[in-house]
């Protein structure tokens, strides 16, 4: 993020926790993803960084991609809390 890569990146927890603390990711909470696949249709070849609170539902978002043809997912180990721990010691 910091170099402007241009990521794709989703954060699949709920809306409020969203709203507490984000990085600017595309918001569609796990409950939703199925039904929302079809609108990344575009981005299906293209690398996917997929988190959450703690990396278990962004692990579940990897896989549910990953059955429906998105080649290149992965899933931010250890979630925002690990990001906000990394991010508070620098």
């Amino acid at each position: 993020m910091d170099s402007n890569e241009d990521l794709i990146i989703l954060d699949v927890r709920e809306p409020f926790e969203y709203e507490m603390y984000n990085i600017g990711a595309k918001l569609i909470p796990l409950g939703q993803l199925p039904d929302a696949l079809r609108d990344l249709e575009d981005v299906k070849d293209r690398e996917i960084i997929v988190h959450c609170r703690s990396g278990a539902r962004s692990g579940t978002a990897k896989q549910m991609m990953m059955q429906n043809g998105f080649a290149n997912v992965r899933n931010l180990l250890g979630g925002m809390l690990a990001w906000q721990e990394a991010f508070e010691k620098i």
